[in-house]
């Protein structure tokens, strides 16, 4: 499908934040707006999150990049809870943050009343399957809502065309996807005593499990397993990349990655590819998604990738032999500034002279710098760099921005 013409400008980038250092890598690689959660009431207890003065250094830094910033409150309350909500909600009120993200609605509620500058958003957790409950939720003075992931494209352009234009729809395009509807899950809590609804999923739906039937011959469940059992929950992992095009075509108007708890690494990579290949969109009629774009998600921590449920019927949602990620790079080393014909750089990983180096700088696609010499910061030749976080510099024809990342290939 072609990009359609009278598009007059491109779906907002939404990216995840686990904490501080993470978020301003999605800003400087090019999202439009960034979500979070504080120390409470977020999906993502994994995550390390935001206490006060990060939550406040963070949307200041955000804004001042022209960047939003988003706040999951989404964790189904207790009783126990309620009461630490008003001041919560009252300190993003006045720190400016600009939307908060709710599926429950007493909390719904609450926002309205103890954030009321802040746009009310609906999570993906209250599965918006159609247009009956999108605009319910917009006469409950939502501004945006998240649909569900279940839907397909098709499904999501009738919901554009039968909602008010003012309400915003979002929509995963990137990451993990959750093997019950919507990320509603009873599993974790029932096996392990930890809350998936409330930000603490143990992720049992993605254990090695074995299948017996000791009692009722005759009813069983054809299922391929070894000796290590078999993964029959685990999903693959989502990705639109290919398909951006349909996805503005269908109404979308943000498009979000999933990932709040993965790595600043994850989180600089899949914001800048998904905006080099939003910005594509713009300059090219018969659209294509660039390969670099395609090629850069193949270098983040990622399972088996899948469209999901937006092109009809799921296919390659699974894999049954194992839950382990692909992980075929890893960052050498972090590009901090640049001087008299030399990169220099901060060591995450130890490499020696000679090592081709793959170069991510933010906005931009990437290139390839060779160590044909390497030194440390007072310029002492080296065969290897070999201690993290030490510095390093790298002869280089131009300067690199800040916050490059230099990659190499794992073995």
């Amino acid at each position: 499908m072609n990009i359609l013409t009278d598009i007059i400008k491109l779906p907002e980038l939404l990216a995840p934040a686990g904490d501080l250092t993470r978020l301003k890598a999605a800003v400087d690689y090019g999202a439009d707006a960034v979500y979070l959660a504080g120390e409470e009431f977020g999906m993502r207890t994994a995550a390390d999150n935001f206490g006060y003065e990060d939550l406040k250094t963070g949307i200041d830094y955000a804004h001042k990049h022209g960047v939003k910033v988003h706040i999951t409150c989404n964790i189904i309350p207790h009783n126990s809870e309620i009461p630490r909500l008003p001041a919560f909600l009252e300190n993003l009120n006045a720190l400016k943050a600009d939307a908060v993200i709710a599926s429950d609605m007493g909390t719904m509620e609450m926002i309205k009343k103890y954030a009321p500058d802040c746009e009310l958003h609906i999570s993906v957790q209250s599965g918006i399957c159609n247009y009956e409950t999108a605009r319910v939720f917009y006469n409950m003075g939502a501004k945006r809502v998240v649909l569900a992931r279940e839907l397909s494209l098709n499904e999501i352009s009738e919901i554009r065309a039968k909602t008010p234009s003012e309400l915003e729809l979002e929509a995963f395009a990137h990451g993990a996807m959750c093997v019950s509807f919507s990320a509603r899950c009873l599993l974790s809590s029932y096996m392990t005593g930890r809350d998936a609804n409330r930000g603490d999923c143990a992720q049992p739906c993605r254990w090695s499990y074995s299948l017996m039937e000791e009692k009722r011959p005759g009813q069983y469940f054809d299922i391929t397993e070894t000796d290590k059992g078999t993964y029959i929950l685990n999903a693959n992992d989502l990705c639109m990349a290919e398909n951006l095009d349909k996805m503005v075509s269908a109404g979308i108007d943000s498009i979000k990655l999933e990932g709040r708890a993965k790595s600043h690494y994850y989180t600089a990579v899949v914001t800048n590819a998904y905006r080099g290949a939003l910005d594509s969109l713009v300059t090219v009629k018969d659209w294509k998604c660039p390969e670099w774009v395609t090629q850069e998600l193949n270098k983040i921590s990622h399972r088996t990738y899948s469209t999901g449920f937006y092109l009809g019927i799921a296919k390659n949602c699974q894999t049954y032999e194992n839950a382990g990620y692909v992980r075929d790079y890893s960052v050498a080393a972090i590009v901090t500034g640049y001087e008299n014909g030399f990169v220099t750089a901060v060591l995450k990983n130890k490499f020696s002279r000679g090592q081709e180096l793959d170069c991510l700088e933010p906005k931009s696609a990437p290139f390839f710098i060779t160590a044909n010499e390497l030194s440390d910061d007072t310029g002492n030749p080296l065969e290897s760099a070999v201690h993290p976080m030490m510095t390093i510099k790298i002869p280089y024809h131009r300067p690199i921005k800040t916050g490059a990342l230099l990659r190499m290939k794992t073995e």
